[in-house]
């Protein structure tokens, strides 16, 4: 494991890994993109890369979580502690990632992205949400073997879809299928509904993956020269969040109370902003990854102040 890149959280019972390395079963076949259609101006050493795309695990993630966070104070009443929430969310996902993946080479062309994205959500489908339902059922966590099963299908119709659109892209003929419908998921404040260390786990590692799932084909989309192909990785990008990593986060109990979720991520920010980044920029400045290195520093200042905000937010709660 990479020095200093855990960012484990406690909500209620359960632990939150904002920047935990996810499971390579889980997102390593959608990550493998193909050239970037836009080059860095240097290619990461192997390090700077496995930094690179641990950050952008940890921005995904805090992304995903903030949108539930801001969810959750409009239900309590703070619209300005939602409003933080929503912008710094943004950031997260549009500045911090979209430059670390620009870095990494993550996007390439639409063949290449479809590509990717059908591998990933193949294996998902057959491999990594089968195995976690049946775990869950072992372990007598029913309702999340349930929602394991009901998202390994949900993946197997996408990755039917992303096939679909690469003949389509590949061979100029047919059309490109229509994105998926979204069905939000709420999640409210309230404790784990799983009891089992291991379905725990598993949540946490999906949790990761459908959010960083989300990122991805957000930018594979902006990114698409097809309008369908745009159209049906933004689909599915909604999906991914609004649904997936939705329905896991309530049975992982990721929302707390504001003042929790706020010293949630004051926690996560900080450790960012003091450690990970810093590692991260010493490291990439050390092999001659100067760009890199320029990125995660201006990341931790960037954190810092994000750490700072949330902190007078929780000082101005009644």
């Amino acid at each position: 494991m990479i020095p200093f890149t855990r960012r484990a959280l406690m909500t209620g019972a359960f632990t939150i890994a904002f920047s935990t390395p996810v499971s390579a079963a889980l997102v390593a076949p959608a990550l493998a993109a193909g050239p970037p259609t836009a080059p860095s101006a240097q290619v990461p050493n192997p390090q700077t890369r496995a930094d690179l795309d641990q950050s952008m695990k940890g921005e995904a993630f805090a992304n995903a979580s903030y949108r539930l966070y801001a969810d959750q104070a409009r239900r309590e009443g703070l619209p300005s502690v939602a409003r933080l929430f929503d912008r710094t969310a943004n950031v997260e996902l549009n500045e911090h990632f979209k430059e670390e993946a620009a870095l990494s080479g993550l996007v390439g062309s639409d063949s290449s992205n479809l590509r990717a994205a059908e591998a990933g959500e193949t294996y998902e489908s057959q491999t990594t949400y089968p195995g976690f339902a049946q775990q869950a059922k072992t372990d007598g966590d029913g309702n999340a073997a349930t929602t394991f099963s009901e998202i390994a299908d949900d993946e197997g119709v996408h990755a039917k879809a992303f096939g679909t659109a690469l003949r389509v892209t590949e061979s100029g003929q047919g059309s490109v299928p229509a994105p998926p419908k979204v069905d939000p998921v709420q999640v409210p404040a309230g404790p784990a509904m799983v009891h089992a260390q291991r379905t725990k786990t598993n949540l946490d590692t999906a949790m990761h993956g459908e959010a960083l799932a989300h990122a991805k084909y957000r930018l594979f989309a902006e990114h698409a020269k097809n309008p369908a192909v745009a159209r049906l990785f933004r689909g599915n990008a909604d999906v991914e969040r609004r649904e997936h990593f939705a329905d896991q986060a309530k049975l992982a109990g990721l929302v707390g109370t504001t003042r929790t979720n706020l010293s949630t991520a004051i926690s996560g920010e900080q450790y960012e902003s003091r450690t990970m980044y810093p590692t991260f920029a010493k490291r990439a400045k050390a092999t001659g990854d100067s760009e890199a290195a320029t990125r995660f520093s201006h990341n931790a200042e960037d954190e810092s102040g994000h750490a700072r905000a949330f902190q007078q937010a929780l000082n101005r709660l009644p």
